[in-house]
């Protein structure tokens, strides 16, 4: 059902893609804000919705959003009333940014909303592949008459952990292993050398990084300079037996490569929470293996992180349509020509 619009409200909307509760009740006790929620398999209706819409919630996940309804640069051409778009997440890649900013549209992020989610899913990964219980479950379920010392595991006291992006999920990260006893360093080109110790981990370049951790965790953002950052040539600079955690997004490491790693027994092992596509086949050769243990990119999903996100989402919506800056803003740059496009909608 879609509400009727309020007469001289501002026009919210989102697709039809579940959602925590939150966000429409936030949005719908403002007065001022009216909602819509658009049928993502009816073109014309949705189309409609968009191109009278001030400001659109999308899903930061690229496989649930169809292009049609992803934030590009001919979408926006359809949306000339748009000022404001909020991604459902850390990520936007359902969110063409430099467009955006071009159309005098801002946009937000839920960056840290789900930050102790994907943490505690980075520790989930790691200690099920130290741990081995994958194949302890596996050997159970089959009846297997192997010995406890055959599904011996390791302990990740004393190890080096190797954070590649300490953002608001990386500091958690590394916050969480100074308690089971890890080493942290990070390598983060945004952030000065003070910053990262103050995060909790200690500086090293890209290849230091590589060359020393034990295990290596991935948690910044795709983009044009990390697409890809994780091939063979990184794989290999890698000590031998290291593990191989990502709780970023698909597309940052090479799942071939990778594979190539484990199977050569470069790596010891892979815990995986995102794919290049997602879900990836059933076929894929790295779920066939013992030492990788995946998920459904489900690092953030859980009641308290999409709940946290649909009510940072809500409310950023609410105050940039009030004309206050945003907390999570992506791309400052364009806030003045926003402000303006506000103003002349409120006149």
């Amino acid at each position: 059902m879609i509400p009727a619009r309020q007469p001289g409200g501002m026009r919210v909307v989102r697709l039809d893609l579940w959602i925590d509760p939150a966000f429409d009740a936030c949005i719908e006790r403002e007065p001022t804000l009216s909602l819509e929620v658009l049928p993502v398999r009816d073109e014309a209706i949705t189309a409609a919705g968009l191109a009278g819409a001030h400001a659109y919630h999308v899903s930061a996940a690229k496989d649930e959003v169809p292009a049609r309804w992803q934030v590009s640069e001919s979408l926006l051409a359809r949306c000339p009333e748009l000022l404001c778009v909020s991604s459902g997440g850390a990520g936007y890649d359902t969110v063409d940014v430099a467009a955006c900013t071009r159309a005098g549209v801002a946009v937000v992020n839920q960056a840290g909303a789900n930050a102790a989610s994907v943490a505690e899913m980075t520790f989930a990964l790691l200690l099920s592949l130290v741990k081995r219980l994958r194949e302890s479950q596996a050997a159970l379920v089959a009846g297997s008459a192997a010995t406890r010392e055959a599904l011996m595991g390791r302990e990740i006291e004393g190890r080096v952990l190797g954070i590649v992006g300490i953002g608001e999920i990386g500091r958690r990260v590394a916050r969480v292993a100074a308690g089971f006893g890890l080493r942290v360093i990070a390598y983060d080109p945004l952030l000065p050398p003070e910053e990262i110790r103050a995060r909790g981990a200690e500086p090293v370049s890209f290849p230091q990084l590589l060359e020393q951790a034990e295990v290596v965790s991935l948690h910044c953002p795709l983009n044009d300079d990390t697409r890809g950052m994780i091939g063979a040539e990184a794989f290999a600079m890698m000590r031998p037996g290291a593990l191989f955690i990502s709780t970023a997004r698909g597309g940052i490491h090479d799942e071939q490569a990778l594979l190539s790693a484990l199977q050569e027994g470069r790596l010891a092992g892979a815990g995986l929470d995102v794919w290049s596509q997602e879900p990836p086949q059933p076929g894929h050769g790295l779920l066939l293996r013992s030492d990788v243990v995946a998920t459904y990119h489900t690092g953030g999903v859980t009641h308290e992180g999409r709940r946290k996100v649909a009510h940072g989402s809500a409310s950023q919506i609410m105050e940039m349509l009030a004309g206050r800056r945003p907390p999570r803003l992506l791309n400052p740059e364009v806030w003045p020509t926003f402000l303006e496009r506000l103003g002349r909608r409120q006149r």
